[in-house]
């Protein structure tokens, strides 16, 4: 079963591929995503790690969490569902507070 990682604190010059060989060590990785802003493109700051296996989602957070990678202390945890937003058109919306879709 497939299990979604938050990485956070994640070096403003690293890569999708960097965090994904970061990563790869504990076990499949199905994804590596750096987020980025919109507009200018640079990194926010933190990530999402997607494993082919809940097991290896637990060990990666366990020894990746609190450890150092490209000069940064990273915090590892597991994602959260997005949670729906109250829109203020009287309903719920996937919108987030800047009024964009993701």
């Amino acid at each position: 079963m497939k299990s979604k990682l938050f990485v956070g604190g994640i070096s403003w010059g690293v890569s999708d591929e960097e965090l994904r060989r970061h990563f790869e060590q504990y076990g499949t990785v199905l994804e590596a995503r750096v987020i980025r802003d919109r507009e200018s493109g640079r990194s926010r700051g933190f990530g999402f790690v997607t494993y082919e296996s809940a097991d290896d989602a637990a060990m990666a957070k366990e020894k990746l969490d609190g450890s150092e990678h490209a000069g940064r202390t990273i915090r590892v945890n597991e994602a959260e569902e997005r949670r729906r937003r109250y829109d203020t058109y009287g309903g719920y919306s996937s919108r987030t507070s800047n009024g964009y879709r993701n």
